[in-house]
């Protein structure tokens, strides 16, 4: 399956003591393909760097810069669907350019895209990614 993870879900899943740990887990685990983008890499850079540190955030984007299970997309179009926070459409682009079946975050100002039929969206909350991959087939 291919997974798009907002900044805020990376972050919450990388401490080992977090509930959300099981998302890197399965990460780890070759469960899912991790889709992102240019623009996308550089802001788990900027927050990794900001909200931990630097050596956290270098080793976190090395391993993702070297997994088999990390997907780099280009984006040619733009969809400018979220309004609210506009620099959060770069995971939008993502999930279209990338075929993802998840867009995973916690931001709320995404829901939005529930009301529109098209481009489909398929938006989940960290809580509902942990129950997808705890269904038998994805262990």
């Amino acid at each position: 399956m291919n997974v798009v993870i907002d900044t805020n879900i990376l972050l919450i899943s990388l401490p080992s003591l977090s509930p959300y740990h099981e998302i890197i887990k399965a990460f780890n685990r070759k469960l899912f393909q991790l889709v992102v983008t240019t623009a996308i890499f550089l802001e788990y850079e900027e927050i990794l760097s900001k909200r931990s540190n630097r050596v956290i955030a270098n080793n976190t984007l090395a391993a993702f810069r070297q997994a088999s299970n990390v997907v780099f997309v280009n984006t040619y179009f733009h969809w400018n669907l979220l309004f609210v926070d506009p620099d959060d459409n770069k995971f939008i682009d993502a999930y279209i350019s990338g075929n993802a079946d998840y867009l995973v975050t916690h931001d709320s100002h995404f829901n939005i895209l529930q009301e529109k039929r098209f481009p489909k969206v398929n938006i989940i909350t960290g809580n509902d990614f942990l129950l997808i991959l705890k269904k038998p087939g994805n262990s």
